[in-house]
């Protein structure tokens, strides 16, 4: 198996790079008697039950206890007998590592296998592969977030993620691994905060995805952030969609108030769940999606800014893949609205001068730059429209770009140094918003007289970079 350093290793990294060891297996006949003298003499914990290479069921310390220990233990009864098959949860080699974690939050598991194509099992990863060791204390944070049961421990794990941020900050990890470990415990928060919330409704008999908008969408949260997210449902054509979106709006009302409560505010702008506008069916999704790409106003190209960053966190994740299907789909063929997008995009230039020096523009906060809407934006608009244009169904910033870069003959030294110049940015906005956290009009913005010579220099390089990305927007779109 792929050994992948702890050092690159991220939660984009795909699981068949993440996987430390060969998985134990035994297969179905085998006695319970012997299985256990296996699991002793591999100092293992848990135990894949398969047949032909293909898992059928696990067998842990917790069935020992309670299916043999605490039932009626017959030792040659096989193992098949009495091991799971409700925690047989497995993601393909190419999941991401953060697709585990949620699968993991989801099913309340420690370890989820790894499968290829046809079903054959390639490994086992745990929480500890997903969490380097020296990330220390994310682990104690998911499995906090994952055995919250009611809103008060929740919100004692909502502090707990802001906490272990600040704190790796301090410790120098990176922004893309910051940002990602953020986001991926921000979204276990929220799916365990659904959870513990579903039981009190009686929702309809419809698949319903959660989907997440904006810097969530993304997967670029930073310390300074609020709620964006929304409801796709399924309607049968022709079906009441209004009656539907009745019985889930209460719920998501509910959902959006928790999350609050746990410190992520509401949206100023109440693009939530809880508003009639952004619980929708899936073809009302289609249609809205539809008016914006082909009535390409001011409104609808700010829409397309937080919107069509979405992505699925809770539900039915086929109805997420079929929207973002169909708004490829009327992107990759509308032209004139990427070019729309790309004219929006270079209203934010980079605030260099034409001798290299900084450039302002606040009366109220002087001598300081906005370094999200002209630092890390210019990145994200550009990386959207490459994304939207050439069919790309990333929604992270640094991966459209990487997956656009042969279609826009980058090389990848090219590309390397552009995702550099954004994360650069983006830990500046980290640190500023960790020392702005009771300034929160000034949390994005930057006095470049506070970097050292050398920080300075590398911004300056960023927003050289960032300036690359809008030329490269003017000549594809002849602006």
């Amino acid at each position: 198996m792929a050994e992948t350093d702890a050092r690159y290793q991220t939660m984009y990294s795909p699981l068949v790079d993440i996987i430390r060891r060969e998985p134990v297996t035994v297969p179905p006949q085998i006695s319970v008697l012997e299985a256990l003298r296996v699991m002793e003499n591999a100092r293992v914990g848990s135990l894949v039950i398969s047949e032909g290479g293909k898992p059928l069921g696990v067998f842990t310390l917790r069935d020992l206890l309670s299916r043999v220990a605490l039932g009626a233990w017959d030792r040659e009864q096989p193992i098949a007998a009495v091991m799971s098959r409700e925690n047989l949860v497995s993601l393909g080699a190419h999941a991401s590592a953060y697709q585990a974690a949620l699968a993991m939050a989801r099913h309340r598991l420690r370890h989820i296998l790894v499968t290829d194509g046809d079903g054959m099992l390639l490994g086992v990863v745990s929480q500890n592969d997903l969490y380097a060791v020296r990330h220390a204390g994310v682990k104690e944070v998911s499995g906090q977030i994952r055995d919250a049961s009611d809103l008060a421990s929740l919100q004692t794990a909502a502090a707990g993620i802001a906490h272990l941020a600040r704190r790796m900050l301090a410790q120098g990890t990176g922004a893309e691994l910051l940002t990602q470990f953020i986001s991926s415990l921000n979204d276990i928060l929220t799916l365990r905060v659904i959870e513990l919330t579903l039981p009190d409704f009686a929702l309809p008999p419809v698949d319903w995805c959660w989907i997440a908008l904006g810097s969530e969408g993304r997967f670029e949260q930073t310390f300074s952030t609020d709620q964006d997210n929304g409801i796709i449902f399924d309607c049968p054509e022709g079906g009441p969609a209004e009656t539907l979106r009745a019985a889930l709006l209460p719920f998501a009302q509910e959902v959006n108030r928790k999350l609050d409560a746990c410190g992520f505010p509401l949206c100023r702008g109440n693009i939530m769940a809880g508003n009639p506008q952004w619980c929708l069916s899936l073809q009302e999704w289609r249609g809205r999606f539809s008016g914006w790409v082909y009535e390409a106003q001011p409104t609808a190209l700010l829409n397309a800014t937080i919107f069509f960053d979405f992505r699925p966190l809770y539900g039915e994740e086929k109805l997420s893949q079929q929207l973002r299907d169909s708004l490829l789909a009327i992107t990759g063929a509308n032209p004139a609205f990427l070019r729309q997008m790309a004219v929006n995009a270079l209203q934010c230039s980079p605030p260099l001068g034409l001798i290299r020096t900084f450039v302002f523009d606040s009366a109220e906060f002087p001598h300081t730059i906005d370094l999200k809407l002209y630092g890390t934006r210019p990145f994200v608009d550009a990386a959207r429209i490459f994304a939207l244009g050439k069919g790309i169904a990333d929604t992270g910033t640094a991966q459209r770009l990487r997956a656009a870069a042969a279609m826009l003959q980058f090389q990848e030294e090219d590309v390397a140094a552009l995702i550099d110049a954004f994360y650069f940015i983006q830990l500046l906005r980290l640190r500023r918003q960790q020392a702005a956290k009771l300034e929160p009009k000034s949390a994005n913005r930057l006095d470049p007289a506070s970097l050292n010579g050398l920080e300075r220099q590398t911004l300056k390089h960023a927003f050289r970079q960032a300036r690359k990305l809008q030329q490269k927007l003017q000549l594809d779109y002849r602006l």
